[in-house]
């Protein structure tokens, strides 16, 4: 184990067991280097690392402090790994966000109010108004974000959000048969903003559902020709 690594897994631990607690303020690098048997560089380079994973949150004149560790905000860095997935990764993580956005759909349903309903009506509006790709991703995954919202876990409304940020970067609707997704796309927002607003929350559920697989099975039309074949080779062994 590098200095850098035994930095970072003994400040990890002063955190994880509770011995520094949101808020808390580290100890001075000194103390911090003799009690871990490192350099000032090693320790502050962990500092860093886990600065970027939005535990400790370094203050300029102030000193370092540890976060206030909300759940949500701890998920939100796990962009940061997320990105680096291939396609292949990335379309085994659709079997956990069919699941997630089935959940918050249901407890949109639930929870719904007409405000609610108002909003996802507008953006569906929009979405169906502009001739911009890009802008209508931005306005789908705005809709999405206002019914995990509304479902009213802020952890797991930051997890999709990761899950969406990453599928965002292959932009289906610039195939050649963008159109007819987008037709699709939009149709299917209808159908989940109708169950929200009759507060159905299993037809919602139902239609989330829908909606993330049928993503899923565009996101395919940009798998390499060979990463797809091994894929499929590995699903029959299976």
């Amino acid at each position: 184990m590098s200095a850098v690594e035994r930095a970072f897994h003994g400040l990890r631990h002063m955190i994880g067991t509770g011995r520094l607690g949101p808020g808390e303020r580290i100890p001075p690098e000194g103390e911090l280097c003799e009690e871990l048997g490192v350099s000032r560089g090693s320790l502050r380079e962990a500092v860093r690392m886990l600065a970027a994973l939005g535990v400790i949150e370094p203050r300029h004149g102030s000193g370092t402090y540890v976060s206030q560790l909300r759940p949500e905000d701890v998920i939100g860095s796990l962009s940061l790994t997320l990105e680096l997935l291939p396609l292949s990764g990335l379309l085994e993580l659709y079997e956990i966000r069919r699941v997630l956005e089935a959940h918050v759909a249901a407890q949109a349903a639930a929870r719904c109010t007409p405000g609610t309903v108002r909003e996802l009506h507008a953006l569906i509006d929009a979405m169906e108004a502009t001739g911009d790709p890009a802008k209508a991703s931005e306005l789908d995954h705005r809709f999405h974000a206002e019914i995990a919202r509304v479902g009213g876990n802020p952890t797991l409304a930051s997890l999709l959000a990761v899950f969406r940020s990453r599928s965002r970067k292959y932009q289906v609707f610039t195939l050649p048969e963008g159109p007819e997704l987008r037709r699709k796309s939009d149709e299917d927002h209808r159908i989940l903003a109708t169950a929200i607003a009759d507060r159905d929350p299993v037809a919602a559920a139902g239609a989330a559902q829908a909606h993330v697989a049928q993503t899923e099975r565009w996101l395919r039309a940009f798998m390499p020709p060979v990463e797809e074949a091994e894929e499929a080779e590995a699903g029959a062994g299976g």
